[in-house]
């Protein structure tokens, strides 16, 4: 169930906020995290 959307620019500010905190080697990682994070709470993202 989609409960809401993000585009993949929300996205990128997301990981410009969480980049100390996630495991990733560069922003397309980071991204794919912060993505799949969303979809697993429900949350589509466009543009991915």
């Amino acid at each position: 169930e989609v409960v809401g959307s993000i585009t993949l620019e929300q996205v990128k500010e997301i990981v410009e906020k969480k980049k100390e905190d996630l495991n990733a080697n560069d922003v397309e990682q980071a991204c794919k995290i912060i993505a799949g994070t969303a979809r697993s709470m429900g949350i589509s993202v466009e543009g991915i």
